[in-house]
């Protein structure tokens, strides 16, 4: 029988089947299933500082609203503070207190200073690990790139100096050069990379004609992109990486341990296929290792990496697919 234990920033895990952030991590009794079906890790649902932010301007708004109503009357309720990050902070150590398997924080901050300051808050409930979430807000037309990432690194470096657990970025795709941020991330000591944060796009009922928000989940063939990463990344970086986005069933977990990747992060397909589809994610891994002679995932990590292959190339000719597909066209 196969041997599934890897590890991930230097954490022990049962397996490369982690849970990754999302609905399913936002409740207890499921993060237990998941960690019952065979979740090597749970990430928990994300602190998002734009949240506390709105929650508090409503919970000031609410408290002002009949304020001065009267000449005699110059408030309506006694001033409260609101508590800010506190009830998902509460959360987080329920969370890590209910399963025994290692639990990583989520934080997605906003402002330079609320990213250490939340990131040390989170590192007090006792999760093993932190994943902190990069990405640049579309607002202001005027932000050179380079300053957007020289700011992401030096909110990596702060926060590396505030806690004293490991820490993981998930980036997304829109960089410039992906490649060579994780290299100017990886030389601050960072311990993983998840690779790559998917985001929810907003869309529009034409008949309603207005916003509308919805559940988007990922397609096994987005696998792709983070099994590129992966492969050109194995042996090139300091930190692992954690695949993900599009990671549906053993064999795609198996694709990206061949590329290079530490483990994988799913969310989408335990969405769609409930917590118990852990168990069967597993079951094909271990199966296609019998089947191939491993006996453990270190006996094939990164054998398909760019650094390993027979075809070193193989990770950069996707673009002339496109001429071969043109070639089934009359």
């Amino acid at each position: 029988m196969a041997d599934l234990k890897t590890s991930y920033m230097g954490l022990k895990l049962r397996n490369p089947v982690i849970a990754g952030a999302g609905p399913l991590t936002a409740r207890i009794d499921v993060i237990k299933r998941l960690e019952d079906a065979g979740a090597a890790a749970i990430v928990t649902a994300s602190l998002f500082e734009e949240q506390i932010q709105l929650d508090r301007h409503a919970f000031e708004e609410a408290q002002a609203r009949y304020d001065h109503v009267s000449a005699e009357m110059v408030s309506t309720f006694p001033k409260g503070e609101h508590v800010g990050a506190e009830e998902h902070l509460m959360w987080v150590r329920k969370a890590r207190e209910a399963v025994k398997i290692p639990v990583i924080g989520s934080l997605n901050a906003v402002e330079p200073d609320t990213w250490r300051t939340y990131a040390a808050q989170l590192a007090q409930t006792g999760v093993d690990a932190l994943e902190l979430n990069f990405y640049a807000r579309l607002s202001d037309m005027d932000r050179p790139g380079p300053d957007i990432e020289r700011e992401q690194v030096e909110v990596l470096a702060e926060v590396l100096q505030t806690v004293r657990i490991p820490v993981s970025v998930k980036l997304s795709l829109h960089y410039t050069n992906p490649l060579h941020f994780v290299k100017q991330l990886d030389a601050k000591g960072i311990k993983g990379f998840v690779l790559f944060n998917r985001f929810f796009q907003p869309d529009i009922d034409v008949e309603k004609q207005e916003h509308v928000s919805r559940l988007n989940l990922s397609d096994p063939v987005d696998s792709r992109l983070p099994l590129r990463y992966a492969g050109v990344l194995y042996g090139v970086i300091r930190a692992d990486v954690c695949a993900s986005t599009g990671i549906y069933d053993g064999e795609t977990v198996a694709k990206m341990l061949l590329a290079g990747a530490s483990c994988v992060q799913a969310a989408s397909a335990l969405i769609k296929n409930k917590p118990a589809h852990v168990g069967s994610m597993l079951k094909a891994l271990e199966a296609w290792m019998d089947r191939k002679g491993y006996a453990t995932i270190g006996d094939f990590r990164g054998k398909l990496s760019r650094k390993s292959a027979k075809d070193p190339w193989a990770y950069q000719r996707g673009q002339y697919l496109r001429i071969v597909g043109s070639k089934l066209v009359d």
